[in-house]
């Protein structure tokens, strides 16, 4: 007599054996996800820091409140360069809020306004501010920048609180930030890159 199996209930489990594949596909996403987090800090730590412009120093520009983004890897490779709107604490004193300003000097130029105009190694600058400069500030002698130094100044220049002032001076490369690149206006004038 021959034994068949019923087609009833079975409580045997077949072992379950896990794949090289499916091995593959979850390290897989763990590492597209490690890579997409490293990714976002990234852009958010170098592109994505906000700072607030305070006063109307750089108006038209910038204006008071207005938020500003940061790039804080450039100058990590690149020196700051005239022309550049750099975010700075004065001093690397941490205990105050940023200044934005523009950087009108680099390292080595000598600066000195005179009769309302700013001079650059001995050449006047007369596109660089709209109004005629009022105070001359510590820059009516000759100011030498030394090879981490620059001086900054604000659009406004008559309104701006910068090199020219003691309690600034000349901007040492440490005490940067970064550069600002993007701002984020209110109203109708939306979003836009600085420069």
């Amino acid at each position: 007599m021959s034994r068949r199996r019923s087609g009833g209930l079975s409580f045997y489990e077949k072992k379950k054996t896990i794949s090289h594949n499916q091995i593959y596909q979850v390290i897989s996403w763990l590492v597209l996800a490690a890579g997409a987090v490293l990714l976002a800090w990234v852009l958010v730590y170098g592109w994505g820091i906000k700072s607030v412009v305070i006063g109307d120093s750089m108006s038209p520009g910038l204006v008071n409140g207005q938020e500003i983004l940061i790039d804080r890897i450039r100058y990590n490779i690149l020196e700051p360069k005239r022309g550049d709107i750099i975010v700075f604490k004065p001093n690397g004193n941490e205990n105050v809020h940023t200044y934005v300003k523009r950087v009108v000097g680099v390292p080595g130029d000598s600066i000195q306004i005179m009769n309302g105009m700013l001079f650059l190694n001995g050449q006047a600058q007369a596109d660089l501010f709209s109004d005629s400069i009022a105070d001359p500030g510590i820059a009516a002698n000759e100011v030498t920048l030394d090879t981490d130094e620059y001086f900054v100044m604000g659009d406004n220049c008559n309104s701006s609180e910068d090199s020219r002032t003691a309690n600034i001076g000349n901007v040492r490369r440490e005490s940067i930030i970064g550069r600002a690149w993007f701002h984020m206006a209110g109203g109708d004038e939306g979003l836009g890159r600085i420069n």
